[in-house]
């Protein structure tokens, strides 16, 4: 009988041993697996560059605006916008503009337009839309600083210069494509948009009907790389 006790406890502590052999085995491979953080969908911090055409009215204080048709008081140009600027989440961006004119009616061209603009921004996207990397569309607006310069062409004695406040409005259609980071799902790629910004307003100046007060919209459509 005592035999057969002692063969039991024998057995029993082997088994323990094993039991504790596997045990410490199994806590080596855990430690020794590596943790892998979750891949993020969509990368959201951007930067971009852009080139933008826009039609520009310049006017009389005194005279509305009408970017279709030649009336007295209005010289309307065509203007070149390059563009650079930061995306830092889904909802603000920093943007800046520089503008020169390549097109006239007759009496006034810009020489140039610098602008500096914070971009509030929504999406219009949900979170199945985000998982999926689909396109998407979005409104911002622009309001900031800057300045701008006009003169005179075909012998037209002008010179408007003015730095102030500028605000403007506009909505874009984003396209997504697969990132080539391997912490982001998806990216932005190209962006197309259009805006109005008014670019001044009561700028006193000489302008080619004399001294007076001048104001300034533009409507711009564009293409936006992000990198």
């Amino acid at each position: 009988m005592k035999k057969i006790i002692l063969a039991t406890l024998i057995a029993n502590t082997f088994i323990c041993a094993d039991e504790n052999i596997l045990i410490v085995s199994e806590l080596d491979k855990v430690d020794n697996i590596v943790k892998i953080d979750p891949v993020q969908e969509i990368d959201d911090k951007e930067l971009y560059i852009g080139l933008g055409v826009s039609a520009m009215s310049t006017r009389l204080s005194s005279v509305d605006m009408d970017i279709f048709n030649d009336i007295y008081g209005q010289d309307r140009l065509g203007n070149v916008n390059l563009q650079a600027g930061y995306i830092f989440n889904d909802y603000i961006a920093l943007e800046g503009r520089y503008g020169f004119t390549v097109s006239e009616d007759d009496q006034v061209e810009m020489r140039n337009e610098w602008s500096l603009f914070l971009k509030p921004m929504y999406k219009f996207e949900d979170s199945y839309d985000r998982s999926k990397g689909e396109d998407y569309f979005a409104v911002y607006a622009l309001l900031g600083y800057g300045s701008i310069e006009l003169s005179g062409v075909n012998g037209v004695d002008a010179l408007v210069e003015d730095t102030n406040f500028k605000w403007g409005l506009g909505f874009s259609y984003t396209f997504r494509d697969y990132s080539e980071y391997d912490e982001y799902k998806f990216k932005d790629t190209w962006t197309v948009y259009l805006d109005y910004v008014n670019t001044g307003d009561d700028m006193y100046g000489l302008y080619y009907m004399g001294e007076d007060y001048i104001d300034a919209d533009s409507f711009t459509a564009g293409l936006l790389y992000k990198f």
